[in-house]
């Protein structure tokens, strides 16, 4: 068994059966029988499947986002706001897709050019946003008329149970044959590697970090899967010398520290022109300073508790490794900033050079770097410095030139001057950060293979 833990009052708040080889082999097994039947379901019942699921988890809101708070320790208040709406919102906007006319075929000079299911379809998810991770996938891939098998993280796995009780209900009611969605708890190396190595499965989804990313897509080659990855990033939030420096700060500072510091998308370095570097690193001091670390249940708490133990001891690592390079400890620091809970007190630093361990690599909790630049063409060398590519900000007066800095970032997205999060719009990285997109129509690109009808 796997005990969950609540990382704020590091009790164990339920078990999950941790899976086996031998689990995947049956779970796969069942999807490869469903597998004729769905793929040839109508596209009506897909939609009404979809829509269905977009339905009931919005009816579940509170239970959902509970939930997310007790295992994983994401604030309650971001979790009823973000961490459901924003799958509800991606499985509407995938039933769009599919009423819009997605799978009508287009035709090139004598061809019909079609696209079809891929078959087995291995979901791995993260802990961070189980849901949104989880619909993202599952979603998109029953909606193209494949069968799905889910590993969830086993830091976040009744997230995963409620979501398992949807679609069994929802799939049920559209007559949907055993098998065709399925849930395999366990660990990466266990369930996640027999997944990424079982013959029968076609493709590999799999969100989490680069180094897990690495050896998923190594074990899938072995059968030329097809494998989407989104992986880690070291996102910045470039701020030019004409922007509003109090806001693009702010805004700055809430995107590092939302989900506790816990995002892959997270713009976890500021750059700004040198001369404005000591004001806006007073700004970010001053908005981080209102992240104060407390029960993640509670409704006025901003920030809460790292996921585990041992994700509070690697950040705290990291902030260890900032000071002794020579960053400018500003704020916070590697002091545990409460009694109890996996908490990681909210960190700035300053004077941050390109180099250092704390702006090349991922942290992946509630520190924020500040590096100075010395005029456009730097800033964009110092964007495009590390091996990720996955988010970004640009802030600017002149939004002409914010989108003409924001095309030389070599990243999957770039916000201009605190642009909402769009749902539809692809979602993915360059570089180590992965390969794919997930959302909207080109989400559904990745579950689909693309035959070609001459006539």
């Amino acid at each position: 068994m796997i005990d969950v833990v609540n990382p704020t009052t590091e009790e164990v708040i339920g078990t999950v059966r941790a899976g086996t080889p031998g689990d995947v082999d049956a779970a796969v097994t069942r999807a490869v029988a469903a597998f004729p039947a769905w793929s040839a379901t109508s596209l009506e019942t897909r939609l009404a499947v979809v829509r269905g699921v977009a339905d009931a988890l919005a009816a579940r809101t509170d239970s959902l986002a509970a939930t997310m708070t007790a295992e994983m320790g994401t604030p309650i208040t971001f979790a009823s706001r973000v961490q459901v709406p924003n799958p509800v919102g991606i499985a509407r906007g995938v039933a769009d897709v599919l009423a819009g006319g997605y799978f009508d075929g287009e035709e090139i000079g004598n061809s019909l050019v079609l696209r079809e299911p891929i078959g087995v379809v291995a979901a791995i998810t993260p802990w961070n946003f189980p849901l949104q991770q989880m619909i993202a996938k599952v979603v998109p891939a029953l909606a193209a008329g494949n069968v799905v098998v889910l590993k969830p993280s086993e830091l976040a796995p009744m997230t995963a149970d409620l979501l398992a009780s949807v679609l069994t209900s929802v799939l049920a009611d559209a007559g949907a044959p055993e098998g065709v969605f399925s849930v395999v708890h366990g660990t990466g190396p266990v369930v996640g590697e027999a997944l990424a190595v079982h013959p029968m499965v076609d493709m590999v989804s799999f969100t989490g970090s680069t180094r897990a990313g690495r050896r998923v897509a190594a074990l899938a080659a072995e059968t030329v899967k097809r494998v989407a990855l989104e992986l880690g990033g070291k996102s910045a939030n470039v701020v030019l010398d004409d922007a509003d420096l109090t806001r693009a700060v702010k805004i700055g500072v809430a995107n590092a520290f939302m989900n506790n510091g816990q995002a892959c998308s997270a713009w976890t370095r500021l750059l700004v022109p040198a001369s404005l570097h000591d004001q806006a690193l007073e700004i970010a001091v001053a908005a981080a300073s209102k992240y104060e670390p407390g029960d993640p249940a509670l409704p006025t708490t901003r920030i809460g508790p790292a996921v585990s133990a041992a994700q509070r001891d690697r950040v705290v690592g990291y902030i260890r490794q900032g000071i002794s390079e020579g960053a400018k400890l500003a704020l916070g620091g590697p002091e545990r900033p409460t009694d109890r809970g996996f908490h990681v007190a909210p960190t700035v630093f300053g004077s941050v050079l390109p180099d250092m361990t704390i702006a090349q690599e991922e942290i992946f909790g509630p520190v924020l770097s500040v590096l100075p630049y010395t005029d456009d063409d730097d800033a964009v060398r110092i964007a495009n410095s590390t091996i990720y590519g996955l988010g970004g900000a640009v802030f600017s007066a002149d939004p002409a030139r914010a989108l003409s800095i924001a095309k030389r970032l070599r990243t999957g997205q770039v916000d201009i001057n605190g642009a909402a999060f769009n749902t539809n719009a692809p979602f993915g990285g360059y570089r180590q950060s992965g390969t794919g997109r997930e959302f909207g129509r080109h989400g559904l690109d990745e579950f689909t293979e693309l035959k070609s009808i001459q006539h």
